[in-house]
């Protein structure tokens, strides 16, 4: 009599694939007494997501750190590696096995941590339904599968962040924070000052949270704003800028230009909407998009 059961594919994705950025070599959906895995070391990353039961997960240097559901083992390229479930419970596993260039910023980004293999998560539910999506891909025949089971390791990615154990519900208290008080004049030193932090503290955090410097999360969510004020709006550019926070319309649109790779004039041409009655000040709601009636 089995004492586990197990579902698993395996893809070659072809080289046209691979430039996608991520592709997925594999997916599993596992149950019971499984045995143990390792020590092996694999040449591609792997997701294995623990969404019952528990377990142990070994190091290098042979110390065993616990595992309980739910939770994240990382393995990672060229890092030997050696896990089990316990033998008297077994666990329930969804793992994928994913390749590409994209993992070395999504590893700069801190989405996958080589030096944490093991994860607490607060809930398996997101990631467990990403890797639903790339198992219902896997079907034989689908003509899609490569960009379909690729796009959903990115998905994966992102739910396994946002599962971390570590996070907040509605996010890092500290970005909030920033985000809302993105668009006044403050310096980086400023914004640590009002949370009662040093800049290299502020630093920390947001790169923890974020993946990027203060300076670079806050640049994100003034110049999205200021697209959103170019395209929607006739406001000049000079008060673009003011309202996004910078008191330099020149020094905003040099900024602009840099980063976004066209002046804001260009970009309203570009982007901007000239429909019949005129233009709105308001930005649609995201939650509340305007939406066509049909009646």
């Amino acid at each position: 009599m089995s004492t586990y059961h197990t579902w698993m594919r395996y893809f070659t994705p072809s080289p046209v694939h691979h430039r996608l950025g991520l592709v997925c070599l594999g997916v599993g959906l596992q149950h019971g007494l499984l045995p143990p895995v390792g020590p092996r070391t694999l040449g591609h990353h792997v997701a294995v997501v623990i969404t019952a039961g528990s377990g142990w997960y070994q190091q290098d240097d042979g110390r065993r750190t616990p595992v309980t559901a739910p939770a994240l083992i990382w393995l990672t390229p060229g890092r030997s590696h050696h896990y089990a479930a316990d033998p008297a419970t077994g666990w329930d596993e969804c793992f994928v096995d994913f390749t590409g260039p994209a993992t070395t910023t999504y590893t700069e980004l801190g989405y996958i941590q080589p030096d944490q293999p093991v994860v607490p998560l607060s809930d398996a539910a997101q990631p467990r339904a990403a890797v639903g999506r790339i198992a219902r891909a896997a079907r034989r025949g689908n003509p899609l599968l490569e960009v379909e089971t690729g796009a959903a390791v990115h998905e994966l990615l992102v739910a396994l962040r946002r599962a971390r154990a570590d996070t907040a519900p509605d996010g890092d208290p500290v970005l909030q924070a920033l985000a809302r008080d993105a668009f006044q004049p403050l310096s980086v030193a400023e914004h640590a000052a009002r949370h009662g932090m040093t800049t290299a503290e502020l630093r920390t955090a947001v790169r923890r949270g974020a993946g990027c410097s203060p300076k670079d999360y806050l640049l994100g969510i003034r110049l999205g704003r200021a697209k959103e004020l170019l395209a929607a709006t006739e406001l000049p550019v000079a008060a673009v800028a003011r309202r996004v926070g910078y008191d330099d319309p020149a020094y905003f649109s040099r900024l602009f230009t840099r980063r976004v790779g066209t002046p804001p004039v260009r970009f309203r041409e570009q982007q901007g909407r000239a429909v019949p009655g005129g233009w709105s000040d308001q930005i649609p709601d995201p939650d509340d998009p305007p939406m066509l009636h049909v009646g």
